[in-house]
């Protein structure tokens, strides 16, 4: 296959990219990344002799147009997204800049050069929020889009967008929406390599106030493979979600990290929640097992403790990313001391 990977450079994107050629080496891989502060080119230089690795933004129609007839490409996988939901209640219109009009860009690109598949990757956070005391409550593909978040909505507008182009011009589409992934190369902003690497600093861990808000975990290795699936074998025009049904909470995963560095407690400080805090996402991915026989490999407790000692041991990748952080309170721009 011949394969246009977009946010390649990023963790989800460079997971996947990585995977698949070790498991296609036969593969034609075009990595697309703008390298904005969370796109890390050497994220890829293990592989970059087997890959080619083009820098461009996904709402620059005419470049992508170009490189995909130039390239002959088979098909369009969609990870790159602006996706720090702090910095996006600060700065909303650059998500949605790149998370809904870039995304059209792909889109128009896409189908004049008439791709046979557009997979795009989406969020459980599209649909808002689940109460802490159902557990039952559980988002479906089925379940109608309330996102809370300048994040959250620009990712909708992504999706309906995606959606758009098939029903309107017939792109072949489908579309993950995935639980929260965990995994090495992941820019040090977001909660695991965060506070992995200000523990191991002795630096103040920023925990919400509402730190039993939950999240359902998932490798991004277990990700990629699903995708590759519904490459493979999934319905046109379909949504697949992609989970564990593994939750763990805010103070879970602040704990898992002391615990596995030997740091105190005494090194929490809670601050306040921002605002449209989410308290809880679990997604029913029975549609995905049932039609395609999927199911997630790696378990989420020991492959996150597995993952904090990834970044313990690679202080060398990500204490350089430490000053391309935006200011953001709670981040390395602003750190608690």
């Amino acid at each position: 296959m011949r394969l246009f990977v977009t946010g390649a450079a990023g963790f989800i994107g460079s997971n996947y990219v990585r995977n698949r050629v070790a498991k296609h080496p036969d593969d034609h891989v075009v990595a697309f990344d703008l390298l904005t502060y969370a796109g890390n080119r050497p994220n890829l230089a293990d592989i970059e002799d087997v890959i080619t690795f083009v820098q461009g933004d996904i709402g620059d129609t005419e470049l992508v147009e170009s490189l995909l007839r130039e390239h002959q490409i088979d098909a369009v996988v969609n990870f790159a997204a602006e996706s720090h939901n702090s910095l996006a209640i600060l700065d909303p219109a650059r998500f949605f800049r790149t998370n809904v009009l870039g995304t059209q860009g792909l889109c128009e690109a896409a189908k004049r050069v008439g791709v046979e598949r557009f997979h795009h990757v989406s969020t459980c956070e599209v649909y808002g929020d689940l109460p802490l005391d159902d557990p039952d409550a559980i988002f479906t593909e089925e379940s109608p889009y309330h996102p809370r978040t300048p994040y959250n909505a620009s990712k909708a507008g992504g999706d309906h967008v995606v959606r758009c182009y098939h029903e309107t011009w017939d792109l072949p589409i489908t579309i993950t929406n995935c639980a929260n992934n965990f995994g090495p190369y992941q820019f040090p902003e977001k909660v695991l390599p965060l506070f992995t690497a200000l523990a191991m600093d002795d630096r103040r861990l920023p925990v919400y106030e509402s730190s039993d808000n939950q999240r359902e975990w998932i490798h991004a290795l277990d990700h990629a493979d699903a995708i590759d699936l519904i490459l493979d074998r999934g319905v046109v025009g379909e949504t697949y979600h992609v989970g564990t049904g593994v939750e763990l909470s805010v103070k879970q995963i602040t704990d898992l990290v002391l615990d596995e560095l030997g740091k105190p407690r005494s090194l929490i400080e809670v601050v306040p929640d921002r605002p449209g805090h989410d308290r809880r996402y679990l997604l029913d991915w029975s549609k995905i097992q049932r039609e395609l026989g999927w199911e997630p490999k790696i378990e989420p407790i020991p492959g996150i403790r597995d993952t904090i000692r990834w970044y313990a041991e690679n202080r060398a990748w990500w204490e350089p990313l430490r000053d391309r952080a935006p200011v953001v309170e709670g981040t390395w721009s602003q750190p608690k001391a």
